[in-house]
C-alpha cells in the first residue's frame, strides 16, 4: 500500500457506517474489467474496488502463467480428467446434490475423488443426465451455487481455470427486499413465485442483478456482503478464495451481531428458564456461522498479532521467501499494516463494550481485551512516529 492509498482509505473510513458499505449502485450495472496486468496495481485494487466495496472482472492474462490452467485443462479448454485423477484420485471430497433443497441448501455426502470423475464423465457422456442427479464438488460446481453471501461477509475472487460462468449479483443490502415474509431469502432468485407478493411482499423495490458472463482464465471479485447466485455454463473448474482485512471487518463483526441478535429473536421465550441463555445463543450462533463472540476475538488477536510483529520486527530474508500469511502481509507494506491494526482497534473496542461479549467467561482470553488493546495502539503509535 502507497502512502496516498492509506491517506484515501484513512479518510474514507473517518466517518465510516458499516452498515451502508457497498450500498453504493453501479451505473447502469456496469462492472470493471481489468484487462492489463502489467499497469493494474495492488493500490488501484485497493482504492478502487476494495474500499468501496465493488465488483471488478480481471482478464484471464492474470492467470495465464498460472499451472493450473496449464495442467487441469485440456488442449480444447475442457478439464482434463486424466491429471485430475493422477493428481487427486485418492482425495476424499464433499459433493452436493443440486437436485434435492434441504432447508434452503443442497444436501452433502462424502465421496473419493475418482468416483466423482467417473460420474462426471458419464453425466457428460448421458447429456448431462444422471439417476443421481446433479451433482457437484464443493468449489469446483458442476451446476450452480444457490443464493448467498460468502462466509462472514467476507471478500472473495474466483477464478474460472476452465468453463464459463453466469453470476447474478446483488449489492450489500438488497438482499432485505428478496426475503419472504418470515424473513428468509430465497432459494433461487430467479424463480417465479418471488412474484408473489404475499410470499415476498418487498420484492418489487429490489434492484435488477448485476449480471456477469466470466470466460476461461478471468476472476470475478465479490465484494462483502453481496449476495449472489451463480451457474455454470459448461463444464468448468474454478479456484476460489475468500479473506477479510481492515475493509470489511466491520461488516464481519455487524454479521455476528444480527446473527447472534436473531438467535437471541427466535429463543427469546426459553430466557428466563434457562440459567446459561446468553451461553446458549453463542452456541446456536456458532452452529449456523461457524464462529462464536470468542473465538471471533481470537480472530482478531491472530490478525492483530501478526501485523505487530511486522511492524515491530519486520521479515528477514529466509521467512520473506516462505509462503506464509506473515510473509504475504509483509509484500503489502509497514502501511497496510497500520491500516488494518487501525481498523481492528475499532472493532476490538466495539466488541469489549458489547454487552454479550462482556457476559462471558473472558477469564480463558490471552491476552485480556484491555490489554491487547493497549498494545494494539501503543504499536501503531511507534509506527506512526
Amino acid at each position: 500500500m502507497d502512502r496516498a492509498t492509506f491517506a484515501c482509505s484513512t479518510a474514507f473510513f473517518r466517518d465510516y457506517n458499516s452498515s451502508s458499505q457497498g450500498a453504493f449502485c453501479l451505473p447502469g450495472g456496469h462492472v470493471d474489467f481489468i484487462e492489463k496486468v502489467e499497469s493494474f496495481t495492488y493500490s488501484d485494487f485497493f482504492r478502487d474496488y476494495l474500499i468501496p466495496n465493488h465488483p471488478c472482472i480481471f482478464s484471464a492474462k492474470f492467470t495465464e502463467d498460472w499451472g493450473s490452467r496449464r495442467n487441469w485443462v485440456t488442449w480444447d479448454g475442457k478439464p482434463n480428467f486424466d491429471h485430475l485423477l493422477q493428481k487427486f484420485g485418492e482425495a476424499v471430497v464433499p459433493v452436493a446434490n443440486c437436485d434435492v433443497k434441504e432447508y434452503n441448501s443442497n444436501p452433502k455426502e462424502q465421496l473419493p475423488f475418482k468416483e466423482y470423475i467417473k460420474y462426471w464423465k458419464e453425466y457428460i457422456k448421458n447429456g448431462y443426465r444422471s439417476s443421481r442427479g446433479c451433482l457437484y464438488l464443493k468449489d469446483w460446481h458442476l451446476s450452480r451455487t444457490p443464493f448467498h453471501a460468502d462466509v462472514f461477509r467476507s471478500y472473495s475472487w474466483s477464478a474460472n481455470i476452465c468453463g464459463r460462468k453466469k453470476w447474478l449479483l446483488y449489492p450489500a443490502g438488497q438482499e432485505e427486499y428478496l426475503k419472504d415474509r418470515h424473513g428468509n431469502l430465497p432459494f433461487d432468485v430467479t424463480a417465479p413465485n418471488l412474484q408473489d407478493r404475499s410470499v415476498y411482499p418487498r420484492y418489487n423495490q429490489s434492484q435488477p442483478p448485476v449480471e456477469i458472463v466470466q470466460e476461461a482464465g478471468e476472476i470475478v471479485f465479490i465484494p462483502s456482503g453481496w449476495h449472489h447466485q451463480v451457474y455454470n455454463l459448461e463444464d468448468t473448474i474454478s479456484i476460489n478464495h475468500n479473506w477479510v482485512n481492515g475493509c470489511n471487518v466491520a461488516i464481519m463483526w455487524c454479521f455476528l451481531q444480527d446473527e447472534l441478535a436473531a438467535v437471541q429473536r427466535e429463543i427469546n421465550e426459553w430466557k428466563d428458564p434457562i440459567d446459561d441463555w446468553h451461553l446458549q445463543c453463542q452456541l446456536i450462533m456458532k452452529s449456523c456461522t461457524g464462529i462464536d463472540y470468542k473465538e471471533f476475538y481470537n480472530f482478531l488477536k491472530v490478525i492483530a498479532e501478526n501485523r505487530i510483529s511486522i511492524l515491530e520486527n519486520g521479515l528477514d530474508d529466509e521467512a520473506s521467501a516462505k509462503n506464509t500469511p506473515k510473509a504475504a502481509i509483509s509484500t503489502l507494506g509497514m502501511l497496510h499494516a497500520v491500516f488494518d491494526l487501525k481498523r481492528t482497534v475499532k472493532v476490538l473496542t466495539s466488541l469489549s463494550a458489547n454487552e454479550d461479549f462482556k457476559k462471558l467467561d473472558l477469564t480463558s482470553l490471552s491476552p485480556p481485551p484491555e490489554a491487547l488493546l493497549h498494545h494494539l495502539k501503543a504499536a501503531i503509535d511507534t509506527a506512526l512516529l
